[in-house]
């Protein structure tokens, strides 16, 4: 999922986005609960594990800006992925993607001093979710969105080995019975909805398989709308999302659980996405390696990420 809007004293203690979600918009590194785990090798699913140095040397890279790496990211850009500031830089509505603050703001300046750019030389660019993995011909070099890697996704975009694996969880009004609710087969009386286009919405209609149709909203926000209006009782979000809700944008509201993290081939990670066939793929990837292999990666996941890792674990 992803991805869902101003409280950071409180909830940011070490957080600061930006899920599906769209995303959004689901294990760990040691010392964080599984939903906050750095994926291995083994549980990706990369397009090429590595290229050449001098093929990824920055003046031999493809860009869509000479000199310039383009980053897309949706608007508003959601905590935890992305840092509210005192005042955001225009067209950010929330999260600004630009100051370095916030998981996916972090990792992507990261990346990109892997891959030779410094600061000055990152462009954000606004890209709607869906967008992001539509087919089509793409304005950005990278887009880091809390993307779920797909099969069917990667179809028509190229999508980088994980740099997050994830859980997916349920929020619920306090007062709905729903938030006492322990177990997966308890869920399937209630109505739930999520994001369109999301591997949220596949929680609903694969894990949980309500009795109900899962109601489909167009953006994060509107689902939370819908949580708040009763439309439905059970909002279903990624982890981390859930945490920013329930604390800043849902009063009276709970997680009731989060959903038992698969492991290996299965884990659900978050990936770059590229444009079908991009000679940055290669790079992404190996820079992504890197950072896993000097521990910025996980350094940065603890950093934003860490106090939003347990929740309790839904039982079948």
């Amino acid at each position: 999922m992803r991805r869902a809007f101003p409280v950071t004293g409180l909830l940011f203690a070490s957080l600061a986005l930006s899920a599906c979600t769209g995303g959004g918009g689901a294990s760990a590194p040691a010392s964080v609960a599984p939903s906050v785990a750095v994926p291995s090798a083994s549980a990706e699913a990369s397009v090429t594990p590595s290229a050449s140095p001098d093929a990824c040397a920055k003046a031999s890279l493809k860009l869509t800006t000479a000199g310039k790496l383009t980053i897309g990211t949706d608007n508003p850009a959601y905590p935890p992925y992305y840092d509210i500031p005192a005042a955001a830089t225009k067209p950010w509505e929330l999260g600004d993607p630009t100051d370095g603050k916030g998981f996916e703001s972090a990792f992507a300046y990261a990346l990109a001093d892997k891959l030779g750019f410094a600061k000055a030389d990152v462009t954000w660019i606004v890209v709607p979710f869906d967008n992001s993995f539509a087919p089509g011909t793409k304005k950005f070099d990278l887009d880091i969105n809390q993307v779920s890697f797909t099969a069917d996704r990667a179809k028509a975009v190229d999508m980088s080995d994980g740099y997050y694996t994830l859980n997916q969880s349920v929020v619920a009004l306090s007062a709905n019975p729903l938030a006492k609710v322990t177990s997966i087969a308890g869920m399937k009386g209630f109505k739930f909805g999520a994001q369109i286009g999301t591997t949220s919405l596949d929680t609903i209609n694969n894990v949980i398989a309500p009795t109900a149709a899962a109601k489909v909203y167009t953006t994060n926000d509107d689902a939370i709308a819908g949580l708040k209006a009763k439309q439905i009782d059970g909002l279903v979000v990624d982890l981390p999302t859930a945490f920013y809700v329930t604390a800043a944008q849902v009063d009276n509201s709970v997680i009731v659980g989060q959903f038992p993290a698969p492991t290996g081939a299965d884990a659900e990670h978050f990936s770059v996405v590229l444009a079908k066939g991009s000679s940055l793929t290669s790079c992404v990837n190996t820079a992504i390696a890197a950072m896993k292999a000097d521990g910025s990666l996980d350094a940065i996941t603890k950093e934003w990420l860490s106090d939003k890792a347990s929740a309790p674990v839904l039982q079948p």
